[in-house]
């Protein structure tokens, strides 16, 4: 049995290890959500921003604001790139913790089916002992009375 007890302290360690994993992936995942909603906003911002230039535009406007408008929107097309390449990290991170998170998965349901073969074992052992025993007792009252019928 202290064999069986090492075990389940393994699976418990593994367990929580697991846990752990699951939790830095929900996180990533959450991170990534995030940028890809940063770049969502970042490009409506761009597309209205676009609208609205193009509306100055139809009334009129200076070169000098025109030269200003054209270098905000291509702030903003750097920004969106920058915040792709942020989804991009983002996406690996998340993959690469996912797998860890799987990886410990079923490191913990091997650890587990161990234990569970472990157990059916030991109930195998443990009837074949009692039946065993019932075998000697049905034996020796088989004897006792054979003895006594004589």
């Amino acid at each position: 049995m202290s064999n069986l007890k090492q075990l389940q302290l393994v699976a418990d360690l593994e367990t929580k290890k697991e846990q752990k994993f699951a939790q830095d992936y929900q996180q990533a995942a959450r991170n990534l959500e995030e940028n890809k909603q940063k770049l969502s906003g970042l490009e409506q911002y761009r597309l209205d921003y676009l609208r609205l230039i193009q509306q100055k535009g139809q009334s009129g406007v200076e070169m000098k604001e025109l030269h200003q408008h054209q270098s905000f929107v291509g702030k903003l097309d750097r920004a969106c790139g920058q915040q792709m390449q942020f989804i991009s990290q983002a996406t690996l991170v998340a993959d690469q913790r996912k797998r860890q998170w799987l990886a410990q998965q079923k490191r913990r349901k091997a650890i587990e089916l161990l234990i569970t073969n472990k157990h059916q074992q030991a109930q195998v052992l443990e009837n074949r002992r009692e039946q065993e025993m019932f075998d000697e007792l049905a034996m020796q009252k088989f004897v006792r009375k054979a003895l006594h019928s004589n």
